[in-house]
């Protein structure tokens, strides 16, 4: 009765966690030490759940007795790996099982999964495993799930008790309930920051969702243009066009995202970043980084571009224009389809500057509010007309040997 009493204190405390907003590693390091401390056997826990993210197919948190709890995650692979063809988890999927227990010492020992066999090579007495379905299937003949699992050991001689192993259970559906909600909002996150960007993908999770919810800022905005991309589509097999598209991205817009930049939007073959200035002392710096990204951009590509030369394969070409000024920030469209992005005239000459790059004999050009906070490593190239724009304005070009000396 007791024990009853100590599992709903628990029980209640994850509602509690469920309407709040924690850290999911938090959250279960939470559950496994109040468990422990109430007499619950349990030595190590894994909790594993299968997400939306570009890079990830799962996460999982882990946790010992003793030590803080961790965070793994699971990159997508185009092959299935033995482990997990090994797991018990797969074969509670294949066999739509929701509780699997194993006792791995003494006479009703069980030991039938690779994971069972290193636990009970470590000590470990009794496995229980328990699945939770957390969001409903698309369709009813669909198969896949998505939820999560939770695994419970023991190291004590005697293994889980039937109320303890009873107690785990209850906990079980609880525990699904603040995952869950923790879990969604993570997904959520990943989406936005996915599709928006980490800064916009917040500001939208934030509540800036409307049509013309926005606000002006200052920025250095980065805009890159993959050249001949229409002569490319035409003559290149879609695929072969595709990974080229995704090579060049790669070159692009990674290093500018890895400098803290924020990419809003590409759009077909063209890299719209942007670089936000909070603070006006805080300028040199970031055009520093995005200079420091901007030469790891022209490295990649060139050693991208010898590679697929050795290949056989078509070269990536692209122009980049850099600006620094003052752009709109927020919702354009129409109410029921808003796209998140910068406008305005600086956005525009930095368009019309990198056009340039096709005929100045260099990759890259940048205005003279660019150019003034590290002159050593620009030249002028001359006066010229921006299509749109009321009068001839200089031009600066990288220079890429300058860049590659500093950065030595």
């Amino acid at each position: 009765m007791a024990e009853s009493s100590l599992i709903t204190q628990i029980n209640d405390w994850l509602i509690d966690q469920a309407l709040g907003d924690p850290d999911i590693v938090d959250l279960f390091e939470g559950v496994c030490n109040r468990l422990s401390a109430i007499g619950i056997p349990i030595s190590r826990a894994v909790l594993m759940w299968s997400t939306l993210h570009p890079l990830f197919r799962a996460e999982l948190v882990s946790w010992r007795r003793g030590s803080p709890a961790q965070l793994d995650q699971f990159i997508h692979q185009d092959t299935v790996s033995d482990v997990w063809l090994r797991s018990t988890m797969k074969f509670m999927l294949d066999n739509n099982l929701q509780v699997l227990r194993r006792r791995l010492t003494g006479p009703e020992k069980l030991v039938d999964f690779t994971i069972l066999e290193d636990l009970a090579a470590e000590g470990y007495t009794d496995y229980l495993i328990i699945a939770t379905d957390l969001f409903a299937r698309p369709h009813a003949h669909d198969q896949s799930r998505r939820g999560m699992f939770v695994s419970w050991s023991s190291d004590r001689p005697t293994g889980f008790t039937d109320g303890e192993l009873e107690c785990l259970q209850r906990i079980q559906r609880r525990l699904s309930v603040a995952c869950k909600t923790v879990i969604q909002a993570r997904i959520s996150r990943n989406i936005t920051e996915a599709y928006l960007g980490k800064q916009t993908g917040q500001q939208v999770l934030d509540g800036l969702i409307r049509l013309g919810d926005g606000r002006e800022t200052r920025a250095l905005v980065w805009y890159s243009d993959l050249r001949n991309s229409t002569g490319l589509a035409e003559t290149m097999p879609s695929a072969e066009f595709l990974d080229l598209l995704n090579a060049y991205f790669e070159c692009a817009a990674r290093p500018a995202i890895a400098a803290g930049g924020e990419v809003l939007a590409f759009v077909g073959d063209a890299v719209l970043a942007i670089f936000p200035v909070a603070d006006e002392a805080e300028l040199p710096a970031i055009t520093r980084r995005a200079l420091s990204a901007l030469r790891v951009s022209l490295i990649l590509t060139d050693r991208m571009n010898a590679e697929r030369k050795q290949a056989g394969l078509q070269p990536i070409r692209y122009g980049v224009g850099l600006n620094i000024g003052a752009v709109m920030y927020g919702n354009i469209g129409v109410p029921e389809r808003l796209a998140f992005s910068a406008i305005g005239p600086t956005v525009i000459e930095v368009a019309r500057i990198e056009k340039l790059t096709k005929t100045v004999g260099s990759r890259v050009l940048a205005t003279p509010q660019v150019a003034s906070l590290e002159p050593h490593l620009w030249r002028s190239v001359g006066e010229h007309p921006l299509q749109g724009i009321g009068r001839p304005q200089e031009i600066f070009g990288f220079r890429e040997e300058a860049a590659a000396l500093e950065a030595a």
